[in-house]
């Protein structure tokens, strides 16, 4: 993705991948692991995989920025063909990176991506730029969080039935805890709300389905959204694009 937002807010939300971006003008700020943090031209951005964030323009000038989503399998992959075995997935401890070296890289990445360029190119800019993001921003190998059994047992059951119109009082017998203490438990451990959390799940399904060319009206119907215009609303809030554009990019 490369863009330019004044006014766009995005709202919390969380990737399944790897999310690496570079600012390229303007200032933007957001929220992610309970800290406020701003990116200016030339700062390198790094989101682990379910890292919650948001994020706006700083100012009224707005800001310019490209991004590029690189799951944990493909990094899994690149880092035991560099290390010659297998090794852990890494942690970035810092969504902001000040590296021009780093971010130079990434640019180069980004725009072999959108720019076709021959497989062979791309394959040795993604690694390149793995291992340069893993060499100079990683702070530690990927460690399993407790997560109390009460919380786990609701984000269970919103996996399994994401589809469904959960109320507050179902999803607390279902974890086995007050209606308070289960809101107040998810937000910390996976740093947004029940509802947000269950919007999400539907956002990633409907990407999937989005990404091997289904209709955006039947996408919505098979994800839990109102109509297209629910799903295109929020899709534009989490992500910044349409959905019509998300099947677009991907198609090519």
């Amino acid at each position: 993705m490369h863009a330019h937002f004044e006014r766009h807010v995005y709202h919390r939300h969380s990737h399944e991948s790897y999310s690496f971006g570079v600012t390229e003008d303007g200032y933007q700020a957001f929220r992610c692991r309970g800290d406020a943090h701003t990116s200016a031209a030339g700062m390198v951005i790094a989101f682990n995989p379910d890292d919650p964030h948001d994020g706006h323009p700083a100012d009224e000038l707005g800001f310019t920025y490209r991004i590029v989503h690189i799951g944990p399998e493909l990094v899994a992959g690149v880092l035991a063909d560099i290390a010659d075995r297998p090794v852990g997935l890494p942690l970035f401890g810092s969504p902001v990176v000040a590296d021009p070296g780093l971010a130079r890289t990434l640019r180069g990445l980004h725009a072999a991506l959108l720019g076709g360029a021959p497989a062979l190119r791309r394959d040795e800019l993604l690694t390149a730029a793995v291992g340069a993001m893993v060499h100079r921003a990683a702070t530690r190998r990927v460690r399993a969080v407790s997560v109390p059994g009460t919380v786990e047992r609701a984000r269970r059951r919103l996996e399994d039935a994401y589809l469904d119109d959960i109320g507050a009082d179902e999803l607390a017998a279902a974890a086995g805890c007050s209606r308070f203490a289960l809101y107040r438990g998810f937000r910390r451990a996976y740093g947004m709300a029940p509802s947000d959390y269950q919007r999400q799940l539907r956002l990633r399904a409907a990407r999937r389905l989005l990404a091997r060319g289904d209709a955006i009206g039947d996408v919505a119907a098979a994800t839990g959204f109102a109509d297209q215009s629910h799903l295109t609303r929020w899709f534009v809030r989490c992500y910044g694009m349409t959905p019509g554009g998300f099947r677009e990019a991907r198609a090519n």
